[in-house]
């Protein structure tokens, strides 16, 4: 299990990673501060068709971003998943509108997000717990674009 020492430290080191928007990084940005993950992309239908199928473990403060051209209904299911996962789903604007926590591994009912949803951020199971992250906080990554909630800062 995980310190909350070792969380706290990552949630504060990603402080200074906030205005370096990276194409594999994704920020959360909370009232309870804020954490940067390490991210794979999904922004293609073949590779969000896949996900995080058949992954046995996936590294603290990583995860799976998808991408979406619109925003869309979504709705998620963990066949084939191995591992539980916490999901996060977000609108045009990067705002996260709903949080599924601890998504069962195998499990084939269908997890609806939301109806307007253009970004999913899949990431260990109960991470959100641990570090806060709640429906209103908001994802920063640069194909947000100009509307985003918490735009990415150019240096």
């Amino acid at each position: 299990m995980i310190r909350a020492s070792v969380i706290t430290a990552l949630v504060l080191a990603a402080g200074t990673a906030q205005a370096t928007c990276a194409p594999d990084r994704v920020t959360v940005i909370g009232d309870w501060g804020q954490a940067a993950f390490k991210v794979t992309v999904a922004d293609e239908p073949a590779e969000r068709s896949r996900g995080l199928m058949f992954v046995e473990e996936m590294p603290t403060m990583s995860g799976m971003l998808f991408i979406y051209e619109a925003p869309q209904p979504a709705s998620f299911w963990m066949m084939n998943t191995l591992i539980p996962l916490d999901m996060l789903f977000a609108d045009a604007t990067g705002r996260i509108v709903t949080v599924h926590e601890n998504a069962v591994p195998q499990d084939r009912t269908p997890i609806f997000g939301g109806d307007s949803i253009q970004y999913v951020l899949e990431i260990n199971g109960g991470m959100s717990a641990r570090l806060g992250i709640a429906p209103g906080d908001v994802l920063q990554y640069p194909a947000i674009g100009a509307e985003a909630a918490a735009p990415c800062v150019a240096h």
